[in-house]
């Protein structure tokens, strides 16, 4: 999956998992996700969001901390993403290639 794709899939599992009255293309990119200002989703919405992740990119949370800057909005959950497909693809390279 290509970067471009990522932002867009993202979208669609929010609205999909979490039964989201709105459709992907009215979720901006800097759309806050949680608070009166933004999509105004709550704590149970984050345990759902953070089961999908894993579920859909393979990505997991590991605590609240974590959760709480990496849910903020898509742009954040992207950026998690990609860190942590980052650190994973590194993992596996130190696996594959002992020195």
């Amino acid at each position: 999956m290509s970067d471009a794709d990522l932002r867009p899939r993202i979208k669609q599992m929010l609205v999909k998992n979490l039964m989201l009255q709105v459709t992907p293309e009215q979720i901006g990119d800097d759309l806050p996700l949680f608070g009166p200002n933004g999509l105004g989703l709550d704590s149970i919405d984050a345990l759902e969001l953070a089961v999908s992740m894993e579920k859909t990119f393979g990505v997991g949370v590991p605590n609240s901390e974590v959760a709480g800057r990496a849910f903020r909005t898509v742009n954040t959950i992207h950026d998690y993403i990609l860190e942590k497909r980052g650190e994973s693809v590194q993992a596996g390279g130190k696996i594959d290639n002992p020195a």
